[in-house]
């Protein structure tokens, strides 16, 4: 033997391009996790294994660096499925660094791991005996370029293997260039935009992670056209001054009606997904949609014109390409008229005594540490931080579950942001449902978290489901939750709790933060379950629960 194992050979391959390891020990990765933390990699442990995912996704989202979810293989892998599945629908690069079968073949408890990662949309790489570092670089290489999460599967009986020595392999390129736009894409696109007479300029993550904003900032002032975000890139646009907010059910109503005026809509780095385009009413009928974005294809039939290529590129080869523009100033005016667009700020207590969400959001508003960082499980009450919180960037609001459509990430997710954004208090918005559903790791935000305040919108109900199949009638037992006191569960698991029934409740909140913000808060505001958010009122609209306008 030479004292090199193959766990310290991945280890020694993957630990220069990655910053941070989110996992749960098992026989299948202890080796590796072991190795990685003797190079000084560091190290947070989860209580559950899809919590492990879920933090190195969030980590991504909050920092675009890339990191390692690690488990054991069966049971450990399979328990990442759902957070797995949440990264492959977001697009999201990290590895999954499991323990796998044996090369001599599975053993009872062994799974198709390979399939199973297939099936998610995940992609899936095994580490081999001869070079394992081979592996490990081409998983990175697949993570970066094709913005996937990849399993790396250690088969079990490599854990104590010898490896090879000496220097390990070159890389090549791990991270790829952006995409070149076409030209002649481009040029039409530059047509088009350039007669616009009620431009809108709508950005995505996807240009958020392309570093596009100042680029498309120029665009916009060039043709004289309205900025507005999705709500994965709320912030992207915080300086603009002719600016419509969020699309979508987060969107403001009257902003919303003079998007739908616009007769050009460039969509950059963004997916177009149901919820931004608002069902199909987002846009007039003869508006011109044209799509900029690294897929290879439209992503939504509405599409007039796809210009694949990086968002940054492409915006820069726009600006390049415009002939002389009329700018109507008029168009521009109407977005500064819609200044200040207020949110509604609720009754402050409902009929049936508990707090309105409106109100309890407007509240914490004030409240809120200003270096922050806010998560947001899946749920009903994702309607309330999206339209009363403000943001001053994408990485800065980060909603997790909804390209999945799950609930059950929040708590490990806001580990991963807490490790990703040094020096900031990570804000979790949670609910009763999905905070019940990742409960192991509230453990993990007490523990791992330096600065962390845990909001829990209780309204002891599943409220998507209540304000959905509960108003066609069917029976609402099982969308109902016996109400929880998550202020006890979080002093029992050493965090400070404070139930929130009234606005003098709060004035604990204020003072954790005035003392510094130390350590982690469980904030259990007990809502009514009454009030509908502005986005499921377009989900009841579209399943015909209430009329469309």
């Amino acid at each position: 033997m030479t004292g090199v194992t193959v766990p310290r050979r991945v280890a020694a391959a993957i630990a220069p391009h990655i910053h941070h390891v989110f996992g749960l020990m098992g026989n299948g990765n202890a080796h590796v996790i072991d190795a990685l933390r003797e190079l000084g990699v560091p190290f947070t442990a989860l209580r559950h294994e899809a919590g492990t995912v879920a933090a190195a996704d969030t980590y991504w989202r909050a920092s675009r660096c890339l990191a390692v979810a690690t488990t054991t293989y069966g049971a450990g892998y399979t328990n990442t499925l759902t957070a797995l599945a949440e990264a492959a629908q977001a697009r999201i690069p990290l590895i999954l660094l499991t323990g796998g079968e044996p090369l001599t073949g599975p053993r009872p408890w062994d799974v198709d791991q390979a399939a199973i990662a297939k099936a998610v949309g995940a992609a899936y790489v095994r580490v081999g005996s001869e070079e394992p570092a081979d592996a490990v670089h081409q998983a990175i290489r697949t993570a970066l370029g094709e913005r996937l999460p990849v399993v790396l599967d250690l088969p079990y009986d490599l854990t104590r293997a010898e490896s090879p020595t000496g220097p390990l392999p070159e890389p090549g390129v791990l991270w790829p260039e952006g995409v070149v736009p076409d030209q002649g894409a481009v040029g039409e696109a530059a047509r088009v935009l350039s007669s616009a007479q009620r431009p809108v300029i709508l950005a995505g993550r996807g240009a958020h992670d392309a570093d596009a904003s100042p680029a498309l900032t120029l665009l916009a002032d060039a043709v004289g056209a309205l900025t507005a975000e999705t709500a994965l890139a709320r912030g992207l646009f915080a300086e603009s001054q002719h600016h419509l907010g969020v699309t979508g059910g987060f969107g403001h109503e009257q902003a919303m009606a003079l998007f739908r005026e616009a007769d050009v809509v460039v969509a950059a780095g963004a997916s177009l997904s149901q919820f931004t385009m608002r069902f199909g009413e987002l846009l007039g009928p003869e508006a011109k949609l044209i799509q900029i974005d690294d897929a290879p294809a439209p992503t939504n039939p509405r599409v007039d014109l796809h210009v694949l290529g990086d968002a940054r590129l492409a915006a820069e080869a726009l600006l390049d390409a415009l002939g002389p523009v009329a700018i109507d100033s008029g168009w521009l005016g109407r977005a500064t008229q819609l200044q200040p667009r207020q949110r509604d700020a609720g009754v402050g207590v409902c009929a049936d005594g508990r707090l309105d969400p409106r109100s309890v959001s407007s509240w914490l508003a004030e409240l809120l540490p200003a270096n922050r960082v806010v998560v947001t499980d899946g749920g009903h009450f994702i309607g309330w931080p999206n339209t009363h919180w403000p943001v001053v960037s994408p990485e800065r609001m980060i909603m997790v579950g909804t390209a999945y459509q799950t609930i059950g990430l929040g708590f490990p997710s806001a580990v991963g942001a807490a490790m990703a954004i040094e020096g900031a208090t990570v804000v979790l918005a949670t609910g009763d449902g999905g905070g019940l559903m990742a409960l192991a790791d509230l453990e993990s935000v007490v523990r791992a978290c330096p600065s962390a305040m845990v909001v829990v919108f209780n309204d002891a109900a599943y409220g998507a489901e209540v304000h959905l199949y509960g108003e066609m009638g069917l029976d609402q037992g099982p969308m109902r939750i016996p109400e929880v006191d998550f202020a006890a569960v979080g002093e029992a698991l050493g965090a400070t709790g404070i139930v929130v029934q009234s606005p003098a409740d709060l004035d604990a909140v204020r003072r954790w933060v005035e003392a510094g913000a130390r350590g982690a808060v469980v904030v259990d505001c007990r809502i009514s379950s009454t009030v509908v958010a502005d986005h499921q009122r377009e989900i009841q609209r579209i399943n015909g629960v209430i009329p469309k306008d």
